[in-house]
This record gives C-alpha cells, sequence and structure tokens, in this order.
C-alpha cells in the first residue's frame, strides 16, 4: 500500500502531465523532455503514468492524439493526411495504422461514417413533425 503522500505527488505528476500532453499531444514530446517540464525524473513520471492513470506515457499521448484525430475527422471536411500532421504524427500511413488500431476503422471510413450518420440525424429531423405550441 503507497503513503498517502506519496499518491498525492504521484496524482499531482500526472495531472499536470496529462494537461501537458493535452496542450502539446502534436510535438515530438519524449518522456524526458515532459518529465524536465513538470520538475521531476523520468522514473517518477513512469510510475505517475502506471500508477495513477493506469497507462504509459507512450499510451497516454496516442490516447490523446487518436481523440484529437477523431474529433477532427467527425467536425469538417479534413484530409487523413492533414489530421495526421496535426495531431503529430509525421506519416499518413502510420497514422492511419495507429487509428485503425485504436479506433477499430481506418480514419477515411470513420470519417465517412460520421458524415453519413450526420445526414441520416438531419434528414430524419426535418421529416419528424413539428409540434404546433
Amino acid at each position: 500500500m503507497r503513503r498517502p503522500d506519496t499518491i498525492f505527488i504521484r496524482t499531482a505528476l500526472y495531472e499536470e502531465a496529462v494537461s501537458v500532453l493535452r496542450e502539446e499531444y502534436a510535438s515530438d514530446l519524449t518522456v524526458a523532455e515532459l518529465a524536465d517540464r513538470v520538475a521531476c525524473s523520468c522514473r517518477q513520471l513512469q510510475r505517475a503514468f502506471h500508477d495513477i492513470g493506469g497507462t504509459s506515457f507512450r499510451s497516454a499521448l496516442i490516447e490523446i492524439r487518436m481523440e484529437e484525430a477523431a474529433e477532427m475527422l467527425a467536425r469538417g471536411p479534413v484530409s487523413v493526411r492533414e489530421a495526421a500532421r496535426s495531431v503529430g504524427y509525421r506519416q499518413p500511413a502510420q497514422f492511419a495504422k495507429a487509428f485503425r488500431r485504436h479506433h477499430g476503422v481506418a480514419p477515411s471510413q470513420y470519417r465517412i461514417g460520421r458524415h453519413i450518420g450526420r445526414l441520416r440525424d438531419l434528414r430524419e429531423a426535418a421529416e419528424r413533425p413539428t409540434v404546433a405550441a
């Protein structure tokens, strides 16, 4: 069992690190650079990710990147290449592989599926009879 002060410190480290990742997910941030930013050692940061987040630095970064990419693809007309670059991937193929692994579909299929879903929702809303107040 961990001491309460250890848990408190690791929780603070984890939260600060995730905050930095959410702001800078598109950059080539390493665990060492992130540890410097949050003023701790690499090992302390790795333990915080493991003990508090139940994940690793790399997994947390990928999770954030995939969330952002999915939002971007769902929001509007953006190419897979643009989405890949804007979330920190230099190679669209590498991004597509990671996206497929995370979401279960290719980014282009995800974008089309979200677009079709929005069109279906709009069509259904337009077909519903309006109730006069």
